[in-house]
């Protein structure tokens, strides 16, 4: 399913997978993994690539997406000796211009002290592993977190559409998604990583009913 905001096509391949369109034929890709789709579209003019977690970074799904002439841009912690290609490095937190595109990377991680960790305390996602990614689309900023929880450094970030995960255990559950998108105070929140895996099952339709209880648009895309 697809939705449209502002002339820019969004589209939830699966899991974290999004694919975007702009007015102007520009294609995005960010954080493709091959399960979540069929085939070898070949169409992206950009991908970005957030993390090094399987679900995050495949190098044979950047294969399959990547038009002739396609920039890839990954968090520079990532190890992309596997990749085939030159690539474009993120900063943990700093702002970069990717093809025309500005992009201001934010750093995402499990709080420690929080309940998003594993069975030895640790956090699934600990501090300089993530990175979140806003990006500005001819006038339209996109907000994608990635594998996070609400920090207080996400505070001061706003967006005309947010896109975060809600399925909880290895990020923010559905309810700490809602408070992240009321203080982003976007337009639109499309929702994802969630329903892939047993330990992040949830339901989607009570957060999207939470939000338009507050007059948020939300669209299980």
């Amino acid at each position: 399913m697809a939705t449209t905001y502002e002339g820019i096509t969004f589209e939830r391949l699966g899991h974290a997978s999004k694919r975007l369109e702009t007015a102007d034929g520009t294609v995005i890709y960010v954080d493709p993994w091959g399960e979540q789709f069929e085939g070898e579209p070949g169409d992206a003019d950009v991908v970005f690539v957030t993390h090094d977690d399987f679900d995050h970074y495949d190098p044979e799904a950047i294969a399959a997406v990547a038009g002739d002439d396609v920039t890839v841009a990954i968090y520079e912690a990532v190890d992309t000796s596997d990749l085939d290609r030159d690539v474009v490095d993120l900063l943990y937190s700093g702002e970069v211009t990717v093809d025309g595109i500005d992009v201001e990377t934010v750093p995402a991680y499990n709080d420690p002290a929080g309940d998003h960790v594993d069975d030895d305390g640790e956090p699934f996602h600990a501090e300089g592993e993530v990175i979140g990614l806003l990006l500005s689309l001819e006038g339209t900023t996109v907000f994608f977190p990635s594998d996070t929880d609400f920090l207080p450094h996400h505070e001061s970030i706003t967006a005309d559409v947010f896109v975060p995960p809600i399925g909880g255990h290895f990020t923010m559950d559905r309810r700490e998604a809602a408070d992240f998108a009321r203080s982003v105070e976007a337009d639109l929140v499309l929702p994802e990583h969630y329903d892939t895996f047993d330990p992040i099952e949830t339901d989607a339709e009570a957060f999207a009913a939470d939000l338009e209880a507050d007059g948020i648009r939300v669209e299980l895309f």
